[in-house]
């Protein structure tokens, strides 16, 4: 039971970094390597506001705000001019957003790790099934599945998602129907790194908050939305799962082996269907 919360919980985690990755890819064509950093953002912006309001929640609620913020700077100030460009610019230009975040963030919070610890109410381990498991994984589970089922509602039933489906598929009609597709781009864009910046608030309490913690991660992220298929918020969800679980059941039985158990479940895919579970070239749902 532990085993199967620990991967749920990871691959929840997992989905909220993985659906703003590809909701950025699927409507800007833009392979976003700083949504790592954007996740470490987060986290740190965590760690910053517990210690002022001493309330988790406080810092759940403005965190993906603040990341919000900080993508819409980016896409206005420099990702506009690299699209329809080569994928290096891009994979250069966010590369750079990286060594910038870093020294930004050693600036500020120094080498130091820092630790945000749980809300109290779920902060004691419970017993279900004779095993121990933290209320807070079962949390992280809860709300990843709520942000996943809201995503999936205004992508497929709101004028909203409506709207940045189309752009995504063909931007040059929307732009004559009179929408204009700059600001949908700038607003899906802050849209992905809030889902970055919230990413690194929930797992905060589960991670040390620390200097390449980023890197760490979106490896994986850019795992789930291969296996899942580029654009594909169906795909990022199932993949994000299964890399949970198996880094979860790795850990357990062969933890020496987790890294490479993983890159071949994407081997696999890649060998078998190269355009992912649920992939279709530039879609968003």
């Amino acid at each position: 039971m532990s085993v199967v919360i620990i991967g749920l919980s990871i691959g929840f985690l997992l989905f909220l970094l993985a659906a703003g990755l590809t909701l950025i890819f699927g409507m800007l064509g833009v392979v976003n390597f700083a949504h790592g950093s954007l996740y470490m953002v987060g986290a740190y912006l965590t760690y910053t506001v517990f210690q002022l309001t001493g309330s988790f929640w406080i810092a759940l609620a403005l965190v993906p705000v603040l990341g919000a913020m900080l993508g819409m700077i980016m896409e206005m100030l420099a990702l506009r001019p690299v699209y329809g460009r080569e994928h290096y610019y891009q994979i250069l230009l966010t590369f750079g957003f990286i060594l910038i975040i870093e020294e930004l963030v050693r600036v500020f919070w120094g080498l130091d790790y820092k630790e945000v610890n749980p809300p109290a109410i779920l902060a004691s381990p419970i017993s279900v099934l004779d095993a121990t498991i933290s209320p807070y994984r079962l949390f992280v589970i809860g709300f990843g599945a709520a942000i996943a089922g809201l995503l999936f509602y205004v992508l497929e039933n709101t004028r909203v998602g409506i709207i940045v489906r189309a752009a995504s598929v063909d931007p040059e009609t929307v732009q004559v129907l009179g929408l204009d597709v700059g600001r949908v781009r700038t607003g899906v864009f802050a849209f992905g790194a809030g889902l970055a910046a919230l990413g690194g608030a929930v797992g905060a309490p589960l991670f040390p908050v620390e200097l390449g913690m980023g890197f760490n991660i979106i490896i994986d992220c850019f795992i789930v939305i291969i296996i899942g298929g580029l654009g594909s918020i169906r795909g990022a969800i199932v993949a994000a799962l299964l890399i949970g679980m198996v880094r979860a059941i790795g850990y357990t039985a062969a933890p020496d082996w987790v890294d490479f158990i993983t890159y071949s479940v994407l081997i696999v895919v890649l060998l078998t269907r190269p355009e992912g579970l649920f992939g279709r070239s530039r879609r968003v749902a």
